[in-house]
């Protein structure tokens, strides 16, 4: 979506969300739908909707395999997962489920192939099943596997659009706004609203609810609240197989995750667009929203490194972290970590494409938040850490936000 939706400046809002990604918008979508009589807007301070983490995503429907059981993640990923589904086919958005392969390569990833096989059960992953190499092959002829899980509820999507119609169905009584290019500077609070001061003029609004991603915790400090976290910046870079190479991917390959590293490893993903992209790694960033190797930002890296919690993070990490700072710069590295799974790829067969950057929320002693977390002000609501499974779980994120709003703000479905 692109554009805005036009309000006039100083206009009274119920309730502003501030960022344009899929949990904002999910958010705002299931807001509208229960409480048909508030006036909501979305601001948004790029030019279009899901320009980060949304417009960067991997575009994988995840199952909940890998989340602690009972978690919120777990929870809302499975939850979630469903209605994106029923939602995807009401709305004609392309999707498949196609179901994805994870391939153990060595004796040392079995343990771990196992704890994730169980951690699935207990999900209740429907369909999940533990196959032999020979059924590895069979999936996925070109991968390389001793052992291995089919997860056959896994999927792919384009999640913009998912986005976009949830945009689309927010504002489609005009009572509603989308504000783009509308950049959010501070917050003058008052007893019962809150002037929003933006690029664009300033707005009032009776509650606020922060979905800013990579801004999150900044917008949360502007409102008052002093998280006990900090959001971490970290870039993950893409290959995509070239046209003759691409077909060695059937549907979706991933490798057994480090359990000391909060990232999953570079994996294979066929897109909805039929292109294949391998990746990512993940990088520590220098700035927030910077999508290039040597992207830089003052004030966002003195930010980051001026915290003792990224350090201690380092120090945790360091070996890990110099592994993928080496394949950030070499395509023969980070060729070598996809040739783990497919063995038969060459350097013709990879060319670089997207980056993206993770907002990652760290705690003081240097641990990544692995949850969602979510806290309240006043009259505000601040999601401070909305990791991956996001995308495939904004429906599910969006009603359980809707749920903490209207008890928090006191909502009532017969006026605003």
């Amino acid at each position: 979506m692109k554009g805005s939706i036009l309000a006039d400046k100083n206009e009274n809002f119920d309730i502003v969300i501030i960022g344009g990604g899929i949990v904002g918008l999910s958010s705002a979508y299931k807001i509208a739908s229960s409480y048909p009589d508030a006036r909501i807007a979305v601001m948004e301070k790029e030019e279009t909707l899901c320009y980060h983490q949304t417009g960067h995503n991997s575009g994988v429907i995840h199952s909940g395999l890998y989340y602690k059981p009972g978690s919120a993640k777990a929870i809302n990923c499975t939850k979630g997962r469903k209605e994106l589904v029923s939602f995807a086919k009401q709305y004609e958005i392309p999707h498949d489920i196609c179901g994805k392969v994870i391939s153990a390569t060595a004796k040392k990833e079995l343990p771990h192939l196992e704890r994730i096989y169980q951690n699935g059960c207990e999900n209740q992953i429907e369909g999940i099943e533990k196959i032999t190499p020979e059924k590895i092959k069979e999936i996925e002829p070109a991968c390389n596997g001793i052992a291995g899980i089919f997860v056959p509820c896994t999927g792919i999507i384009d999640f913009v659009k998912v986005a976009e119609k949830l945009a689309e169905l927010t504002v489609k009584d005009n009572n509603n706004k989308i504000l783009l290019e509308h950049e959010v500077i501070g917050f003058d609070k008052h007893d019962y609203y809150t002037e929003i001061r933006t690029n664009q003029g300033n707005y009032t609004t009776k509650y606020i609810i922060n979905c800013a991603g990579l801004q999150s915790d900044r917008i949360a400090i502007a409102d008052g609240i002093w998280p006990d976290v900090r959001i971490i910046p970290f870039r993950g870079d893409y290959y995509e197989l070239t046209d003759q190479a691409k077909e060695k991917v059937k549907h979706l390959i991933y490798p057994v995750p480090d359990p000391t590293f909060p990232f999953l490893g570079v994996h294979f993903t066929r897109m909805i667009s039929n292109k294949v992209e391998c990746g990512p790694n993940a990088v520590f960033s220098f700035k927030r929203e910077g999508y290039g190797k040597t992207d830089f930002d003052f004030t966002d890296a003195w930010q980051s490194l001026t915290y003792m919690g990224t350090w201690k993070m380092f120090m945790k990490n360091w070996t890990y972290g110099l592994g993928e700072y080496a394949r950030a710069f070499s395509k023969k590295l980070f060729l070598r970590s996809l040739q783990r799974l497919i063995p038969a790829l060459t350097e013709q067969d990879i060319k670089p494409c997207k980056a993206g950057v993770r907002a990652q929320a760290v705690a003081k002693n240097g641990n990544p938040v692995d949850d969602f977390k979510i806290e309240k002000g006043k009259n505000s609501i601040h999601v401070l850490n909305a990791p991956s499974p996001a995308a495939t779980a904004s429906l599910a994120i969006g009603e359980y936000i809707k749920e903490i709003a209207a008890e928090h703000f006191k909502l009532n479905k017969s006026s605003s």
